[in-house]
């Protein structure tokens, strides 16, 4: 009698892997939810136990530690008190709604109705609702070909969110507002939009949220609609966060996502972007800046799907004092998508010889009539321009200042709205003179 053939290593690493996830899920507790809710979380959890958890091995994490994600063990972080700087976004009128701790504050935000949109909060949406067509949908799909489980865990513990469907051209945008209260609060939100053909939103989110956040995006925009979205992450320094951005764009639509990061623990933003009509167009941009244990990880998917679209990613990193910058960006261009027109670039300036920035930047093509391109740099402050600037005058904590924001600048370029922009680099300018 032959002898059953041996377990490979592989396999038996996936076996010890779903089997330590299986005894992690066995002690979650789904959040209660209306009908339509229920089974989409039980869904997310099913694939979750199907992919099992991220570890540092996977090609995807190799970089950066998962488990000070998921750990059952959430570290105190301390409540950051900003006082030499105005809030976010104070002069812009907006649509304002505001959680503490992950809690929503009806008292502290404005009414959920706004011209052109309906807006409804995931932890009091009706049981029949047009999310259930949504919620997890994207989330779902992105588990291939690069697996997201924390996204997977999110959909199915994510306790509030909003739900916003957008008809038409919403001139005021919406801002989200992450508060904190506690040093220990662990928080987990989920997002779902639905922007119908030709409509318009631009989505603002901003706040340090808790000392560890889990938060996912999953929006749909139809034929010639348009999104705009940006994120200011908190000074709080000891935070970890994971952000996920799901995606998927009709013809002639355009999406722009930027994301400003300064200080914090650990950040990892994720996004996936479908452009699946024709003559669409996804840019994503990011600026981050921080010292000492600022670990900061970008990881960016794109797949081309249609032809004639257009996609740009460009993330800049600024670090110091050993601190460690991660992008890892892909452009997938399908066989149908020709004429795609696809952009890459990441760079870091490294402010001492202490700190990393590691780089993973891939092109898979296969369609043959496409412009595709992608650069990595890293290296420090231009000996040459400092000189430049010193010798006409300018001292050097302002010159090198300058050049740090000159860095920057092409990713503050993705920003639509000029009024924004011109307070993400306020925020940049403060920060490099409390560093300097």
């Amino acid at each position: 009698m032959s002898a059953a053939p041996a377990t490979s290593p592989r396999a038996a690493r996936r076996a010890a892997r779903l089997q330590a996830t299986a005894e992690r899920i066995s002690g979650l507790t789904l959040p209660s939810a209306p009908a339509w809710l229920a089974p989409l979380r039980k869904a997310a959890l099913d694939r979750l136990a199907t992919l099992g958890y991220p570890e540092k091995r996977d090609e995807y994490w190799r970089y950066t530690d998962p488990e000070r994600l998921i750990s059952t063990d959430v570290r105190p972080a301390e409540v950051f008190k900003i006082t030499d700087e105005p809030p976010m976004y104070q002069g812009i009128d907006r649509l304002k709604l505001i959680w503490v701790d992950g809690v929503f504050s009806a008292e502290d935000s404005d009414p959920l109705a706004g011209e052109g949109l309906e807006i409804t909060r995931l932890a009091d949406s009706a049981d029949i609702h047009w999310a259930a067509d949504l919620y997890g949908t994207l989330e779902a799909r992105g588990q291939k070909p690069v697996a997201r489980p924390l996204a997977a865990l999110n959909s199915a513990l994510a306790t509030d969110g909003v739900l916003i469907r957008v008809t038409g051209k919403v001139s005021r945008p919406v801002s989200l507002i992450y508060r904190r209260a506690g040093t220990d609060a662990s928080v987990t939100m989920h997002h779902v939009i639905k922007i119908e053909e030709g409509g318009e939103l631009t989505l603002l989110e901003n706040g340090a949220v808790a000392a560890r956040s889990s938060m996912v995006i999953e929006v749909e925009v139809g034929d010639h609609g348009t999104f705009h979205h940006v994120r200011t992450m908190g000074r709080d320094h000891e935070r970890k966060a994971s952000t996920h951005l799901f995606a998927r764009l009709g013809k002639a639509s355009k999406l722009k996502s930027f994301t400003l990061s300064m200080n914090g623990r650990l950040v990892r933003n994720e996004a996936m972007i479908w452009l699946g009509g024709a003559g669409g167009t996804a840019h994503l941009a990011g600026a981050a800046m921080g010292d000492g244990m600022f670990h900061h990880d970008d990881t960016v998917f794109i797949t081309h799907e249609a032809p004639g679209c257009e996609s740009r990613q460009v993330f800049k990193k600024v670090l110091r004092d050993g601190a460690i910058g991660v992008f890892q960006g892909k452009i997938l261009v399908e066989q149908a998508a020709q004429l795609t027109d696809g952009y890459q670039k990441s760079q870091s300036l490294l402010l001492d010889e202490r700190c990393q920035f590691l780089a993973k930047p891939e092109l898979e093509i296969y369609a043959d009539d496409v412009k595709c391109s992608h650069g990595s740099t890293s290296g420090e402050i231009n000996e040459d321009q400092l000189f430049y600037l010193r010798a006409r005058g300018v001292p050097e904590q302002e010159a090198k200042m300058l050049l740090v924001l000159a860095f920057l600048a092409e990713t503050l370029d993705e920003i639509e709205r000029e009024d924004i922009a011109q307070d993400m680099r306020l925020r940049l300018r403060r920060w490099l003179e409390r560093h300097s």
